[in-house]
């Protein structure tokens, strides 16, 4: 049945096929006879071949290799005529063309031989006929076959099957972004937010999707709609930054047709320059607020679009470093946050960024209200935080008279603790600060902020991205981790503190001491292998990780030969070299 299916649209072209040859030779009484009838009515009609063909006999060529040989050429041919119809004369006249042979040919589109030949036909046509369309969405053999041109004209009314085709490779992304952030190599040099923006979108979630949107609105909007679902069904921000790398892709690619729909292009694209830098300079703030202010009567729904594109990680990076960087500027010039404009207006970008999820499900599409205590009494907190250290860094170069050296401060005023915990912006911009003490290997700022991030805003300090580039910069204060104080501090007074309840927080702990396991005290060292043993509830990640922590430190142990020896060297014997120690 498979067989006569496949030729079935040949005797509709009035072209004979093996059915009818078994039948022929089923009601003949003379079969070499009718065999050479069949033959001559549908062999090739050139009347120079009548003689060439016992040439090629002689030779010892089937007929079947030499008719073969002829058809994939005739093929070959076709299907450069069609791309050449489908570039010549008038539009309405090519594509009358190409109708006219799509009807014609549809009927062999399950022969293996044609099949290419139709769905090149098909792949020129910006409309192929509706009937046709069904036809090939019905058959999954056919759908596969078929070009991604003529995948979006099915897709564009089908949702849902565009879903089914989509939402593999949305999984796909997030679990690249999650891969990265538990990755095992640590440095303060790579990290999260190390590869620029056009490096980003080469990647092949984002090209597969925008050669799956090609020019096509219906199909961006529904993506769009898609990421929008799902940051809201699972608050995931990766889906922000895919809404960005998706845009910018098809700005790369100048397709002017989706980038000037979307209202949100030229607004991304600035950013996009800024996440570039690592940085929101002068000039393009202006151009940033302007798009902001820009917002008209009637437009506010671009507000939750907008949003979107500002809390990807990436964008919320580049406003935190380029706060802090106002931040530190300002004390220099002793200028207060609220008389800095610039700093002003990343906060309002902040703000919007970070109420994007609460925008999109209320569908309430106005600005968030900034706390005026965030910036008159948060933000100077934060300043009095960098005077601490340039005084305490100018008095340690100052010759130490009779009262001794002055201490780093050691309290934190209750105010930053509570801003931490209830105010998401300070949170963000508090975290940041941590970030930033910590790469400037300012050990003392970080040991005396560290025990506000014990209970944060919906617990940001231990959120991945944070943990990610907190455990890189900590590489930079190595050293340290061979102090007590120091490991009590961090391991004991925050990472554990939520391993019991936050997997996540667990991978990160067991990463950064996969990588600095040789620098902490052996004591310390144990009772973290015993306090960070997997429950029965752990995850295979973990397990993952916990293994390969203790096959490390079991490789560092020194072997027993070697601890025997040791004591017999306390001996007043003559001294004998020994086997270097490992």
């Amino acid at each position: 049945p498979g067989q006569a299916e496949m030729y079935a649209g040949l005797q509709e072209l009035g072209v004979a096929n093996g059915e009818d040859l078994k039948e022929t030779l089923t009601n003949c009484t003379e079969p070499l006879k009718a065999i050479e009838q069949f033959q001559t009515e549908n062999g090739v009609l050139l009347p120079s071949l009548q003689y060439a063909l016992p040439f090629l006999d002689l030779h010892g060529t089937p007929r079947l290799e030499f008719h073969q040989s002829v058809f994939d050429e005739l093929r070959e041919k076709l299907l450069e005529r069609v791309s050449a119809i489908a570039l010549e004369g008038k539009v309405e006249e090519r594509y009358k063309k190409l109708e006219d042979l799509l009807e014609k040919s549809f009927s062999l589109v399950k022969m293996p031989s044609i099949q290419p030949v139709v769905m090149c036909v098909m792949k020129h046509l910006p409309e192929v006929p509706e009937k046709k369309l069904k036809l090939v969405m019905a058959d999954k053999d056919l759908y596969k076959a078929c070009a991604v041109e003529v995948k979006r004209q099915i897709w564009q009314d089908n949702q849902a099957l565009f879903g089914d085709e989509v939402s593999p490779l949305l999984k796909q992304y997030i679990l690249e972004k999650e891969n990265i952030l538990f990755s095992n190599d640590i440095s303060f040099l790579q990290n999260f937010f190390s590869p620029s923006p056009k490096t980003r979108r080469q990647g092949e979630v984002v090209q597969k999707l925008t050669q799956m949107i090609g020019k096509n609105v219906k199909l961006y909007d529904m993506v769009l709609q898609f990421l929008r679902t799902l940051f809201l069904r699972t608050r995931n921000v990766h889906y922000c930054t895919l809404r960005a790398e998706l845009l910018m892709s098809l700005h790369d690619l100048e397709i002017s047709e989706i980038c000037t729909v979307d209202p949100c292009h030229k607004f991304t694209w600035c950013l996009d320059a800024c996440i570039r830098e690592k940085f929101v300079d002068n000039k393009r703030a202006r151009e940033l607020q302007g798009f902001l202010d820009g917002v008209k009567k009637g437009q506010e729904q671009v507000l939750g679009d907008l949003s979107m594109i500002l809390c990807d990680p990436f964008a919320i990076n580049t406003l935190a470093l380029s706060t802090i960087r106002h931040l530190q500027d300002l004390v220099g010039q002793d200028t207060l946050p609220r008389e800095s404009p610039d700093l002003l207006l990343l906060l309002r970008m902040l703000s919007l960024g970070q109420g994007a999820w609460d925008m999109i499900d209320s569908q309430v599409f106005k600005e968030p209200k900034m706390e005026a205590e965030l910036i008159t009494r948060f933000l100077p907190l934060l300043m009095s935080f960098v005077v601490d250290d340039h005084t305490f860094t100018v008095d340690q170069k100052l010759p130490s008279e009779e009262k001794g050296p002055i201490p780093y401060p050691s309290t934190i005023p209750e105010a930053f603790t509570k801003f931490l915990q209830e105010n998401r912006i300070a949170c963000e911009i508090g975290l940041y600060y941590i970030l930033h003490i910590t790469k400037q290997r300012n050990k003392n700022a970080f040991l005396r902020l560290l025990p506000a991030l014990v209970e944060t805003f919906s617990d940001l300090a231990f959120s991945d991205i944070f943990l990610h580039l907190l455990t890189g910069n900590l590489t930079l204060l190595s050293d340290e981790f061979a102090l007590e104080e120091f490991c009590t501090s961090l391991f004991d007074g925050f990472f554990l503190t939520a391993c019991p309840r936050k997997e996540n927080v667990h991978r990160h702990v067991l990463r950064l001491l996969l990588h600095l396991h040789h620098k902490v005290a052996p004591a310390k060292l144990e009772s973290l292998q015993k306090a960070l043993e997997p429950t029965k509830q752990s995850g295979e990640a973990v397990k993952e990780l916990y293994n390969q922590l203790s096959e490390k430190l079991e490789l560092r142990k020194p072997s027993p030969a070697e601890v025997t020896e040791t004591p017999s060297m306390e001996l007043p014997l003559p001294t004998v070299p020994t086997p270097a120690s490992r």
